[in-house]
């Protein structure tokens, strides 16, 4: 059996952290107590107003979009960009992937009597969708919603180059019973208090400064290590943004993503629940108000990262340890996209997939998000493209059972365009 005893290392950690700031009990107070007020306000809203509460834009209007757009993406950390590729060669990569799941009945996938999340990674409909220059450039957009406060010129980082992180895809089938994607933030457990550069990216926010914090700043997130335990499955890649392109109709209650909608106030409440306890029981009708939480560092735990074998998993936020969120009512499903529509959502962000799916028909996804050039990220790009070539699982994931082949995998000759090949770490074949 595993230990769940948090290792009293953390009680230090703790410490170590909140030392770095003059007066910090008064200071980390004051600032959770205005955050809960704020998170009194907000939560309200977005549990009024739904899925229209998420941004939706065209892909053909992300060049001219206003300044007051812009921010509103920026601040709900999630955004719906239409039509990035046509409906018709959406649906015929769904139809490819459906032949090959035919054709290679021995792939991995969950749940395991009726397969519908693939650990697949190389199909050809994969390869191809993450070649085309609409994505491409979708992502490049979104890569450059981040900035250097500093204004200084970082070597090696062109938000404008896109790169290529191969993932899975899903069809899922109408139905109850998908438990397994409950609200949680990627890219980083422990790591965003242990890891000291990640730990930079929320440095206003552990020094009583919440409202200064700036998710899109992007210095600190370029040597974050995000995965210090060597999880499978954990991106250890910096991902401006996660996302994915619809390969079907889906609407809210049709086993579509959830999110929940203001990403500097997730970030901050997550990032100060460690320091901070309730004096009343959990499911106390009166556990909202601010009087009753107290600063205390002398616990190790991290409510909502949850020790996994030797390492970590998480955030997970949950209704009892995060009460403040009003997940059950703030989780708010994306609105209806067709297939060639993708959903992005920064990589902080606080998502989910919905339990049941009510609707008639499959609701499909390939699993693509918004990469820039980076030193670090250009560095696993070179080594997930051996993975392509050879027709294997790429560096973050799961290997394969041994001597595993598959019929119909995308080839290097799938990837045509220079931009493509460059976001896939290839060479670009010269006429």
């Amino acid at each position: 059996m595993q230990s769940t005893t948090w290792p009293e290392r953390f009680i230090g950690l703790k410490r170590q952290i909140v030392e770095a700031t003059p007066d910090y009990e008064k200071r980390l107070t004051e600032s959770w107590k205005d955050l809960l007020q704020e998170l009194d306000k907000r939560t309200t809203e977005i549990a009024q107003i739904g899925p229209d509460y998420i941004p939706q834009v065209q892909y053909k209007d992300l060049a001219t979009l206003s300044v007051e757009q812009i921010d509103i993406i920026r601040r709900k950390g999630t955004v719906v960009i239409k039509d990035v590729v046509d409906d018709s060669e959406a649906l015929g990569w769904k139809a490819a992937l459906n032949d090959f799941i035919k054709a290679n009945p021995h792939i991995q996938g969950y749940p395991e009597q009726d397969k519908q999340f693939f650990m697949l990674y190389w199909t050809r409909s994969q390869v191809q969708a993450r070649a085309h220059p609409n994505v491409l450039k979708a992502s490049a957009w979104l890569n450059n919603l981040y900035h250097v406060k500093s204004g200084k010129s970082l070597e090696g980082v062109d938000l404008n180059v896109p790169l290529v992180y191969a993932d899975r895809f899903r069809i899922r089938h109408p139905g109850p019973g998908w438990d397994r994607f409950p609200p949680h933030v990627d890219s980083g457990a422990i790591e965003r208090w242990e890891d000291e550069s990640f730990r930079k990216c929320f440095a206003d926010i552990l020094s009583g400064n919440w409202r200064a914090h700036d998710p899109y700043e992007l210095e600190g997130r370029l040597d974050a290590r995000t995965s210090l335990y060597g999880r499978p499955g954990q991106s250890t890649i910096f991902r401006s943004f996660q996302g994915w392109l619809a390969m079907s109709e889906a609407a809210p209650t049709q086993g579509t993503l959830r999110v929940f909608p203001d990403l500097t106030l997730s970030n901050a409440y997550i990032i100060l629940r460690p320091f901070f306890r309730p004096t009343v029981p959990l499911d106390s009708e009166d556990i909202l108000k601010p009087e009753n939480w107290v600063f205390d560092i002398s616990t190790p735990d991290f409510p909502g990262i949850v020790i996994l074998g030797d390492g970590f998993t998480g955030p997970r936020p949950t209704p009892e340890q995060h009460p403040h969120l009003g997940l059950e009512k703030t989780m708010t499903s994306v609105p209806k996209v067709n297939p060639g529509d993708m959903v992005f959502w920064h990589c902080d962000v606080v998502h989910s997939v919905e339990e049941e799916h009510t609707g008639t028909g499959d609701s499909a996804v390939m699993y693509i998000g918004a990469v820039p050039q980076t030193p670090m990220n250009m560095e696993y790009v070179k080594k997930q493209a051996e993975t392509f070539l050879a027709g294997i699982n790429p560096p973050d994931f799961v290997k394969d059972k041994p001597n595993t082949t598959y019929v119909g995998l995308g080839v290097d000759a799938d990837v045509k365009e220079p931009i493509a090949r460059v976001a896939m770490g290839l060479p670009i074949q010269v006429a």
